[in-house]
Protein backbone atom coordinates (compact mmCIF):
# COMPACT_ATOMS: atom_id res chain seq x y z
CA UNK A 1 0.00 0.00 0.00
CA UNK A 2 1.67 3.50 -1.19
CA UNK A 3 0.95 5.93 1.17
CA UNK A 4 0.98 8.47 -1.62
CA UNK A 5 -0.39 8.71 -5.21
CA UNK A 6 3.07 9.68 -6.41
CA UNK A 7 6.62 10.67 -5.44
CA UNK A 8 5.77 14.52 -6.65
CA UNK A 9 2.84 14.71 -4.24
CA UNK A 10 5.29 13.11 -1.57
CA UNK A 11 7.60 16.01 -2.14
CA UNK A 12 4.42 18.88 -1.70
CA UNK A 13 3.54 17.29 1.26
CA UNK A 14 6.29 17.34 3.14
CA UNK A 15 8.07 20.46 2.06
CA UNK A 16 4.50 21.83 3.15
CA UNK A 17 4.85 19.86 6.48
CA UNK A 18 8.05 21.49 7.17
CA UNK A 19 7.06 24.56 6.72
CA UNK A 20 4.37 24.66 9.19
CA UNK A 21 6.71 23.65 11.61
CA UNK A 22 8.56 26.42 11.11
CA UNK A 23 5.50 28.35 11.36
CA UNK A 24 5.05 26.87 15.61
CA UNK A 25 6.87 29.70 16.75
CA UNK A 26 8.68 27.15 19.50
CA UNK A 27 11.69 25.50 19.81
CA UNK A 28 11.17 21.35 18.54
CA UNK A 29 13.33 18.91 17.43
CA UNK A 30 12.34 15.76 15.31
CA UNK A 31 13.60 11.96 15.59
CA UNK A 32 12.55 8.92 14.21
CA UNK A 33 11.39 5.49 16.48
CA UNK A 34 12.11 2.42 15.46
CA UNK A 35 9.04 0.00 16.32
CA UNK A 36 7.66 -3.05 15.28
CA UNK A 37 5.61 -1.12 12.41
CA UNK A 38 8.01 0.73 11.16
CA UNK A 39 9.75 4.08 11.93
CA UNK A 40 7.56 5.83 14.01
CA UNK A 41 8.26 10.19 13.44
CA UNK A 42 7.58 12.58 16.53
CA UNK A 43 8.35 15.98 17.25
CA UNK A 44 8.96 17.17 20.82
CA UNK A 45 9.01 20.40 22.84
CA UNK A 46 9.02 21.87 25.73
CA UNK A 47 11.27 20.69 28.93
CA UNK A 48 11.60 17.09 29.78
CA UNK A 49 11.55 18.02 33.32
CA UNK A 50 7.41 18.93 32.45
CA UNK A 51 5.06 16.04 32.75
CA UNK A 52 4.74 14.28 29.22
CA UNK A 53 1.68 15.04 27.15
CA UNK A 54 1.26 12.91 23.78
CA UNK A 55 -0.32 14.41 21.05
CA UNK A 56 -2.06 12.07 18.61
CA UNK A 57 -3.59 13.34 15.35
CA UNK A 58 -6.68 12.24 13.33
CA UNK A 59 -6.76 10.50 10.32
CA UNK A 60 -5.14 11.24 7.06
CA UNK A 61 -3.45 14.13 9.17
CA UNK A 62 -0.47 14.74 11.21
CA UNK A 63 1.29 16.11 13.36
CA UNK A 64 2.45 19.52 11.77
CA UNK A 65 -0.75 20.82 10.49
CA UNK A 66 -2.90 19.37 13.62
CA UNK A 67 -0.96 21.83 16.57
CA UNK A 68 -0.04 24.81 14.79
CA UNK A 69 -2.21 26.81 17.09
CA UNK A 70 -1.89 24.28 20.37
CA UNK A 71 1.58 24.15 21.01
CA UNK A 72 2.55 27.56 21.74
CA UNK A 73 0.72 27.59 25.38
CA UNK A 74 1.19 23.44 25.36
CA UNK A 75 4.88 23.13 25.64
CA UNK A 76 4.79 25.80 28.39
CA UNK A 77 3.00 23.40 30.46
CA UNK A 78 4.17 20.04 29.11
CA UNK A 79 7.14 17.62 27.68
CA UNK A 80 5.01 17.33 24.39
CA UNK A 81 5.36 14.55 22.12
CA UNK A 82 3.61 15.02 19.12
CA UNK A 83 3.44 11.63 16.72
CA UNK A 84 2.95 10.61 12.99
CA UNK A 85 0.61 8.05 13.37
CA UNK A 86 2.62 5.38 11.32
CA UNK A 87 0.39 5.20 8.04
CA UNK A 88 -0.60 8.66 7.80
CA UNK A 89 0.34 11.52 6.31
CA UNK A 90 3.10 12.62 8.08
CA UNK A 91 6.71 11.51 8.34
CA UNK A 92 6.51 7.96 9.48
CA UNK A 93 7.31 5.05 7.66
CA UNK A 94 5.51 1.73 7.66
CA UNK A 95 7.06 -1.50 7.24
CA UNK A 96 5.45 -5.12 6.23
CA UNK A 97 4.51 -6.03 9.62
CA UNK A 98 2.46 -2.49 9.38
CA UNK A 99 0.39 -4.07 6.61
CA UNK A 100 -0.14 -7.30 7.86
CA UNK A 101 -0.95 -7.28 11.62
CA UNK A 102 -1.22 -3.57 13.11
CA UNK A 103 -1.72 -3.37 17.06
CA UNK A 104 -1.93 0.38 18.51
CA UNK A 105 -1.28 -0.46 21.75
CA UNK A 106 1.74 -2.60 21.22
CA UNK A 107 3.10 0.89 18.55
CA UNK A 108 2.27 3.68 21.94
CA UNK A 109 3.68 1.11 24.02
CA UNK A 110 7.22 0.87 22.12
CA UNK A 111 7.06 4.89 21.18
CA UNK A 112 6.46 5.30 25.14
CA UNK A 113 9.56 2.61 26.09
CA UNK A 114 11.73 4.29 23.52
CA UNK A 115 11.60 8.00 25.24
CA UNK A 116 11.37 6.31 28.58
CA UNK A 117 8.44 7.12 29.88
CA UNK A 118 6.52 5.04 32.22
CA UNK A 119 3.25 6.91 32.21
CA UNK A 120 2.00 10.22 30.46
CA UNK A 121 -1.46 12.21 29.70
CA UNK A 122 -2.87 11.74 26.21
CA UNK A 123 -4.96 14.55 24.18
CA UNK A 124 -6.13 13.80 20.66
CA UNK A 125 -8.10 14.89 17.69
CA UNK A 126 -11.25 12.90 16.20
CA UNK A 127 -9.55 9.59 15.67
CA UNK A 128 -6.48 10.54 17.82
CA UNK A 129 -9.23 10.78 20.70
CA UNK A 130 -10.59 7.42 19.80
CA UNK A 131 -6.67 6.35 20.13
CA UNK A 132 -6.28 7.83 23.11
CA UNK A 133 -9.51 6.33 25.23
CA UNK A 134 -8.19 2.62 23.35
CA UNK A 135 -4.44 3.14 25.00
CA UNK A 136 -6.00 4.06 28.40
CA UNK A 137 -8.43 1.24 28.36
CA UNK A 138 -5.78 -1.27 26.87
CA UNK A 139 -2.91 0.32 28.97
CA UNK A 140 -4.47 1.60 32.56
CA UNK A 141 -0.90 1.96 33.91
CA UNK A 142 0.30 3.92 31.24
CA UNK A 143 -2.38 6.45 31.20
CA UNK A 144 -2.64 9.26 33.55
CA UNK A 145 -4.97 11.62 32.14
CA UNK A 146 -6.90 12.26 28.49
CA UNK A 147 -8.39 14.79 26.96
CA UNK A 148 -10.56 13.73 23.68
CA UNK A 149 -11.40 16.58 21.02
CA UNK A 150 -13.96 16.00 18.30
CA UNK A 151 -14.25 12.25 19.40
CA UNK A 152 -17.01 10.20 20.11
CA UNK A 153 -17.75 6.45 21.30
CA UNK A 154 -19.74 4.67 18.45
CA UNK A 155 -21.86 1.84 18.99
CA UNK A 156 -21.26 -0.10 15.74
CA UNK A 157 -18.79 -0.05 12.56
CA UNK A 158 -21.68 1.12 10.74
CA UNK A 159 -22.03 4.08 12.55
CA UNK A 160 -17.95 5.02 12.26
CA UNK A 161 -18.39 4.40 8.27
CA UNK A 162 -21.96 6.32 8.09
CA UNK A 163 -21.25 9.59 9.51
CA UNK A 164 -17.62 9.68 7.78
CA UNK A 165 -19.24 9.30 4.31
CA UNK A 166 -21.75 11.62 5.00
CA UNK A 167 -19.10 14.36 6.36
CA UNK A 168 -16.87 13.71 3.63
CA UNK A 169 -18.25 13.03 0.83
CA UNK A 170 -18.40 13.98 -2.55
CA UNK A 171 -16.10 16.69 -1.70
CA UNK A 172 -13.09 13.98 -0.78
CA UNK A 173 -13.34 11.84 -3.69
CA UNK A 174 -12.66 15.24 -6.43
CA UNK A 175 -9.87 17.46 -4.73
CA UNK A 176 -9.93 20.38 -6.12
CA UNK A 177 -8.63 23.96 -3.68
CA UNK A 178 -12.56 24.82 -4.67
CA UNK A 179 -14.18 21.27 -3.04
CA UNK A 180 -11.19 21.19 -0.31
CA UNK A 181 -12.67 24.93 0.65
CA UNK A 182 -16.73 23.36 0.29
CA UNK A 183 -15.37 20.42 2.85
CA UNK A 184 -13.24 22.92 5.14
CA UNK A 185 -16.94 25.17 5.69
CA UNK A 186 -18.93 21.63 6.06
CA UNK A 187 -16.79 20.49 8.78
CA UNK A 188 -15.94 23.38 10.64
CA UNK A 189 -18.33 26.02 12.42
CA UNK A 190 -18.62 29.46 11.86
CA UNK A 191 -14.86 29.93 12.96
CA UNK A 192 -13.34 28.54 9.56
CA UNK A 193 -10.64 31.51 8.99
CA UNK A 194 -8.74 30.72 11.08
CA UNK A 195 -8.16 27.50 8.76
CA UNK A 196 -8.73 29.27 5.23
CA UNK A 197 -6.88 32.51 6.47
CA UNK A 198 -4.01 30.31 7.23
CA UNK A 199 -2.46 30.27 3.41
CA UNK A 200 -0.15 27.25 4.39
CA UNK A 201 -2.23 25.15 6.06
CA UNK A 202 -4.98 25.13 3.74
CA UNK A 203 -2.39 24.49 0.97
CA UNK A 204 -1.30 21.69 2.78
CA UNK A 205 -4.91 20.23 3.48
CA UNK A 206 -5.35 20.35 -0.32
CA UNK A 207 -2.28 18.64 -0.75
CA UNK A 208 -3.48 15.77 2.02
CA UNK A 209 -6.79 15.47 0.26
CA UNK A 210 -4.98 15.36 -3.69
CA UNK A 211 -2.16 13.33 -3.15
CA UNK A 212 -2.28 11.50 0.42
CA UNK A 213 -3.96 7.75 0.23
CA UNK A 214 -6.50 7.12 2.70
CA UNK A 215 -6.44 3.95 2.42
CA UNK A 216 -3.06 3.52 4.06
CA UNK A 217 -4.36 4.14 7.30
CA UNK A 218 -7.26 0.95 7.07
CA UNK A 219 -4.76 -0.74 9.65
CA UNK A 220 -6.10 1.82 11.79
CA UNK A 221 -9.12 -0.30 13.33
CA UNK A 222 -12.26 0.76 15.43
CA UNK A 223 -12.73 -1.30 18.48
CA UNK A 224 -16.35 -1.09 19.81
CA UNK A 225 -15.81 -1.36 23.53
CA UNK A 226 -17.99 -2.68 26.65
CA UNK A 227 -19.68 -0.85 29.55
CA UNK A 228 -16.97 -1.94 31.81
CA UNK A 229 -14.03 -1.20 28.90
CA UNK A 230 -15.67 2.71 28.86
CA UNK A 231 -16.31 2.42 33.26
CA UNK A 232 -12.85 2.28 33.23
CA UNK A 233 -11.69 5.51 32.18
CA UNK A 234 -14.35 7.16 33.24
CA UNK A 235 -12.37 9.04 35.99
CA UNK A 236 -9.71 10.22 33.29
CA UNK A 237 -11.09 11.14 30.10
CA UNK A 238 -12.36 14.70 28.85
CA UNK A 239 -14.63 14.78 26.00
CA UNK A 240 -14.76 18.47 24.18
CA UNK A 241 -17.17 18.23 21.50
CA UNK A 242 -17.98 21.42 19.34
CA UNK A 243 -21.75 22.33 18.67
CA UNK A 244 -21.14 22.37 15.55
CA UNK A 245 -19.30 19.22 15.02
CA UNK A 246 -21.45 16.80 12.88
CA UNK A 247 -19.13 13.64 13.19
CA UNK A 248 -18.93 14.18 17.19
CA UNK A 249 -22.25 16.18 18.09
CA UNK A 250 -25.37 14.04 17.51
CA UNK A 251 -28.00 12.88 19.76
CA UNK A 252 -26.96 9.21 19.80
CA UNK A 253 -23.19 10.00 20.54
CA UNK A 254 -23.87 12.69 23.42
CA UNK A 255 -26.42 10.03 24.79
CA UNK A 256 -23.83 7.13 24.64
CA UNK A 257 -21.28 9.51 26.94
CA UNK A 258 -23.75 9.99 29.40
CA UNK A 259 -25.01 6.65 29.64
CA UNK A 260 -21.70 5.87 30.38
CA UNK A 261 -20.92 8.93 32.39
CA UNK A 262 -18.09 9.87 30.63
CA UNK A 263 -17.05 13.62 31.11
CA UNK A 264 -17.77 16.02 28.35
CA UNK A 265 -18.09 19.62 27.93
CA UNK A 266 -19.58 21.23 24.75
CA UNK A 267 -17.56 24.17 23.12
CA UNK A 268 -19.29 26.33 21.09
CA UNK A 269 -18.73 27.79 17.75
CA UNK A 270 -17.10 24.53 16.71
CA UNK A 271 -16.82 21.98 14.66
CA UNK A 272 -14.75 19.10 13.66
CA UNK A 273 -11.60 21.17 13.59
CA UNK A 274 -12.17 22.39 17.07
CA UNK A 275 -8.14 22.53 18.32
CA UNK A 276 -8.18 25.08 15.32
CA UNK A 277 -11.19 26.91 15.97
CA UNK A 278 -11.14 27.56 19.29
CA UNK A 279 -8.15 27.28 20.07
CA UNK A 280 -7.69 29.15 22.56
CA UNK A 281 -10.59 27.55 24.33
CA UNK A 282 -9.13 24.77 24.04
CA UNK A 283 -5.93 25.30 25.49
CA UNK A 284 -7.18 25.89 28.30
CA UNK A 285 -9.30 23.27 28.70
CA UNK A 286 -6.34 20.97 28.31
CA UNK A 287 -4.20 22.42 30.80
CA UNK A 288 -7.13 22.99 33.25
CA UNK A 289 -8.08 19.26 33.34
CA UNK A 290 -4.70 17.72 32.99
CA UNK A 291 -3.05 19.91 35.83
CA UNK A 292 -5.91 20.56 38.14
Amino acid sequence: MQRYKSERGRELIYESYNKLLAAWGVAYEEADIPTTYGSTHIITAGSSANPPLLLLHGTADNAAMMWIYNIQPLSEQFYIIAIDAVGGSGKSEPNAAYKKQFDQAVWLDEVLDALAIRQADIAGVSYGAYLAYHYAIMRPSRVDKIVCMAGRVPSSQFEVMGKMMKAFLPEALFPTEASCKRLLRKLSGPNYAVFEDNKELMQHWFYLLKHFNNKSMMQHKITIFQAEQLASIRDKALFLIGDQDRLSYYPKAITKLEEHRLTYKIIPQAGHAINHEQSEQVNAEIIRYLIG
